[in-house]
């Protein structure tokens, strides 16, 4: 397997060189596939502004991966796809980290985006189609050129079968370049699958186990500075004035410019250019958010959850109105911290103008804003910007945001200079878009069957959408819009969300999966400021611990088993309840594998994708510990069984993290966590053991690489419960 990092303009000069070839363009987007004329002079044939499966002359299959690939393991899972359809081992194909363009747009997104675990929903079914059109266009060149039927031909690994003999597709792609493509080629059946549903090693496994993928903080470039930007501890604070003149003369400084939030130091490598910078002294002017301090929130957030009724979410049947002639209500109020993201590669962005062209390195999640960030801060028109993608280091929604592309951009412009600018792990932490801080007031009735009967919630904190708006606008706006009219729109998305538009991310998965004939769901945005964005799976990360929680409480209250009781009340969610049957059975529910250990049990949908885990928990001297999880999903068809096995031993373990430790504490506007010693992550020692069952369905894939993290919490808090009969509702989880 090779993987290329390259642009758009430069993959096109490779492929000429390499012979030109079939090309099989396939639109994402819907944006319609057109022949483009380039401006190179090489070129002599026609291409599409569009994704595409190349084969040269020379017998090399091109793949150009339209998502972003941060570990979930896109860059193996789309490949297989176009593999299955040629009947070529995965390895054999180049893959190609696509650059910019409408096509490859997500259509989900209306963006060149990847997150919403929608990658292999929503590209089973087009890259397979592309892969059938490009083995029926090669299959007809051989049938025409062998002049034998194509009843009579079979492809493997990149060779036509004929009569015992073996002929390379680069043989037949120079007839079949002359033809149309074929365009609605039947696909393979799932009977004669070869690599579909079978477990095999990534494709990307070797390079990053050699160090020889390129991450975007691995970019090498001549003459290349490294930058280190000195912020301010509140975030949105501005320079009031400062002193450089240490820094100035320090080993390897090339130069100190002022930017818009901040002092930047740019030097012959990172470590000098993090030295120098903190010998700047800056006087700063802090902005409104320096009035906050989080140690109170909770409590203003339950001042005003008892004082206002909020925004209508959801409702259905008589909402909440039969709660008051309920003969028993129960009630209960949860509790979720800000969390960073923390990814393993801290935010980094190359960039070099030169010649009136803007060249930005960078792993993005929105690869098509980072474009639009990056002319507008250059002032260099966007077709005059190239995109180059790396493999991104972790994402976790952290990547949607181009804040460190404006930034490596500003320096790049004010220092004349090739630059990389590089965060530190405490620059990242303490700058980051964190996970919302949330509480939620639950209330609820059963009838005299033990069904839920009414079901009401109401959920105070900050919104996700307004802040995405604010960080992404300014990077899609057409360039006729002036920069004053797109920050002002960027400032009224807040407004907006607070009193008229809900945020759906906000009150997401607090209500669908049960029967309940009456429920209501409620909110009330409160902000003080700290920039929030999505962090893996987004609302239902903290939804699933309140919801799976409470349902819980409820059960218990109504001496009802949990499993029981869930199982009663989700008849109407096949899928539901199915996962949670299976999940009680291969945990062997009420008899722990671990002497001394509880059980709880915890059942989330989300991202079309439905998860139940069973964790095992003991808790010793007042500490959790967590000895087993067993894991069910339901995510359609599975293309690659390791994956979707990786995603939730992966989400489990960053989900417990989050559960046991995850806390980001405000003090006068700035973050006090930094690094891992105060934001601590979870150790090899303390991970449980981990039990993965994939429910087996020929619907098509859905989501795996978030729907691991919502069940977790709440089944490691109802088995807390389990064992000590003291409920958990605030995280992290703590017995203090």
């Amino acid at each position: 397997m090779k993987s290329v990092n390259t642009s758009r303009r430069d993959f096109l000069k490779m492929i000429s060189a390499a012979g030109g070839g079939l090309v099989i363009g396939f639109p994402f987007s819907g944006h319609a596939a057109a022949p483009v004329t380039t401006d190179n002079s090489e070129l002599s044939e026609t291409y599409y502004h569009d994704a595409f499966i190349q084969i040269t002359s020379s017998n090399a299959i091109h793949f150009y991966l339209p998502r972003s690939e941060m570990g979930q393991g896109v860059y193996h899972g789309l490949t297989t796809l176009i593999a299955e359809e040629l009947s070529t081992s995965p390895d054999l194909i180049t893959v190609h980290h696509a650059s910019v363009d409408k096509a490859f747009n997500n259509v989900e997104f209306g963006v060149q985006g990847t997150g919403g675990s929608n990658s292999m929903r929503t590209h089973y079914l087009p890259l397979r189609q592309a892969g059938a059109n490009a083995r029926m266009a090669i299959l007809n060149a051989a049938s025409d050129q062998l002049n034998a039927p194509i009843t009579e031909l079979t492809l493997q690994d990149g060779q036509v079968l004929h009569q015992n003999q073996r002929y390379p597709f680069g043989d037949f792609v120079g007839v079949a370049s002359q033809h149309s493509p074929p365009t609605h080629s039947p696909l393979k059946p799932s009977a004669d699958f070869l690599f579909i549903g079978k477990d095999r090693t990534r494709i990307d496994s070797h390079s990053k186990s050699n160090g020889s993928a390129q991450f975007g903080i691995d970019i090498e470039l001549p003459n290349l500075m490294r930058a280190v930007l000195k912020r301010c501890p509140v975030r949105g604070g501005t320079v009031k004035s400062y002193d450089d003149k240490t820094a100035i003369s320090m080993p390897g400084v090339k130069c100190i410019v002022q930017v818009n939030n901040g002092i930047a130091v740019v030097a012959e490598s990172y470590w000098q250019a993090r030295q120098a910078s903190s010998k700047i002294v800056v006087e700063w002017d802090l902005p409104e958010l320096a009035k906050f301090s989080s140690a109170d929130f909770k409590h203003t957030l339950h001042t005003i959850l008892e004082n206002e009724d909020g925004k209508e979410a959801y409702i259905k049947g008589s909402g909440d109105t039969l709660l008051a002639s309920s003969e028993t209500v129960f009630t209960a109020e949860y509790w979720a911290p800000y969390l960073s993201h923390a990814t393993m590669e801290p935010m980094n962005c190359t960039v070099r103008i030169e010649n009136n062209q803007c060249d930005v390195w960078v792993g993005s999640q929105l690869p098509d804003v980072a474009k639009g960030i990056a002319a507008l801060y250059s002032e260099i028109d966007i077709e005059n910007v190239t995109i180059h993608s790396t493999f991104l280091g972790g994402g976790f929604g952290r990547r949607l945001s181009a804040d460190y592309v404006a930034e490596a951009t500003t320096i790049a412009k004010a220092s004349g200079l090739p630059i990389q600018l590089i965060w530190s792990r405490e620059d990242d932490m303490q700058n980051d878009f964190y996970r919302p801080a949330s509480l939620v007031q639950f209330s609820a009735s059963v009838d005299t069957n033990g069904l839920l009967n009414t079901f009401s919630v109401k959920r105070a904190g900050p919104n996700i959408q307004p802040y995405q708006i604010e960080n992404a606008l300014p990077g899609l706006a057409p360039a006729f819009i002036p920069e004053g009219i797109t920050q002002w729109l960027s400032e009224k998305g807040h407004c907006l969300y607070k009193s008229w538009i809900l945020d759906e991310s906000s009150t997401e998965g607090l209500y669908e999966s049960y029967d309940t004939p009456n429920k209501l769901v409620r909110h009330v945005t409160v902000d003080p400021g700290l920039p929030t964005g999505s962090w893996r799976s987004v609302g239902h990360s903290i939804s699933g611990f309140f919801k799976e929680s409470f349902i819980d409480e409820i059960a218990y209250n109504t001496q009802q088993d949990p499993v029981e009781f869930r199982l009663k009340n989700s008849t109407q969610d096949k899928v539901f309840s199915q996962v949670i049957e299976v999940a009680a059975q291969k945990a062997d529910w009420g008899k722990p594998k671990h002497a001394g250990s509880s059980q709880g049990i915890a059942a989330h949908s989300s991202f079309s994708s439905t998860v139940a885990q069973v964790a095992e928990v003991s808790v010793i001297n007042n500490q959790i510990k967590v000895h087993r999880v067993v894991c069910v999903v339901n995510c359609g068809m599975i293309v690659n069984p390791d994956i979707v096995r990786a995603q939730m031993e992966g989400g489990i373990n960053f989900a417990l993290t989050a559960a046991l430790y995850g806390n980001i504490d405000v003090v006068d506007g700035a973050v006090k966590q930094s690094n891992f010693h105060d934001y601590p992550i979870l150790r090899m020692d303390a991970a449980p053991e981990i039990d993965v069952h994939i429910i087996p369905t020929d619907n098509p894939p859905t989501g795996v690489g978030e729907p691991a993290v919502p069940p977790l919490a709440a089944a490691i808090a109802n088995a807390v419960f389990a064992a000590t009969g003291k409920r958990l509702r605030s995280l992290p989880l703590t017995m203090g």
